[in-house]
């Protein structure tokens, strides 16, 4: 069992593991805990009463935070010649195809999120070894495969995250970090948590969100009330 630094331990002290809290305490508690020499990250966790080998109870999907996640985030754009152009001058650090696909395959792999184009796949199914395990492979589910290269560069440079199930039927997304207004992180955890129950599956019964947990990158997690979830 990995060891616990001493500033861990000291914050696991504030913590009742038991004890549940509404959003708006939830977030207070969390952000009181993430005390580390740099901004840490705000995540939230769900346990999702779903069956995840039935693939219509599966859930991915991207959703725009309201407040962002108080960083941006640096896009890469998978395009024709024609929309290079357009990709850059909407934030994206680079765009292209064979070019840009040479360059990771070269190991090159110094940004957050990988969008592309319909007409990109022939070049960017090649690097299904390389961006799949890491999370970073384009998917229309995902919204990160779209005609719309300025709007998909905008909205994933400002902030929106992609969300997938795990095969235990957890969930996880950045919902924020250390350094912003902790109103605006609960707003952000209230706006998808309701996302996600928009987006129950018509064959769950009973309680869609088991449980959910909020945490900072370098500290213990906080558990949310089911009543203030469901």
């Amino acid at each position: 069992m990995a060891k616990r630094s001493k500033r861990y331990r000291g914050i696991s002290r504030k913590v009742d593991r038991a004890e549940e809290h509404d959003i708006v305490t939830g977030v207070e508690k969390v952000m009181g805990l993430a005390n580390a020499k740099f901004n840490e990250t705000i995540e939230l966790a769900m346990c999702l009463n779903i069956n995840t080998k039935d693939s219509s109870e599966q859930l991915r999907g991207s959703f725009s935070l309201p407040h962002g996640v108080g960083k941006s985030k640096s896009v890469v754009v998978f395009c024709a010649e024609d929309k290079v152009q357009e990709a850059l001058d909407a934030g994206a650090v680079k765009a292209g195809l064979d070019d840009l696909a040479k360059e990771i395959n070269d190991g090159w792999m110094d940004f957050d999120v990988a969008v592309a184009t319909p007409d990109a796949r022939r070049v960017v199914g090649k690097l299904g070894r390389v961006l799949g395990p890491r999370g970073l492979m384009p998917n229309p589910k995902s919204g990160t495969v779209g005609e719309d290269v300025e709007k998909m560069v905008k909205e994933f440079s400002a902030g929106k995250v992609e969300y997938r199930n795990d095969k235990t039927g957890n969930l996880h997304i950045v919902v924020g970090s250390s350094d912003i207004d902790k109103e605006k992180v609960a707003d952000n955890v209230r706006a998808f948590m309701q996302h996600v129950l928009d987006k129950r599956p018509a064959s769950v019964k009973g309680r869609f969100i088991k449980s959910a947990f909020l945490s900072p990158t370098m500290g213990p997690s906080v558990r949310l009330k089911p009543m203030s979830i469901n």
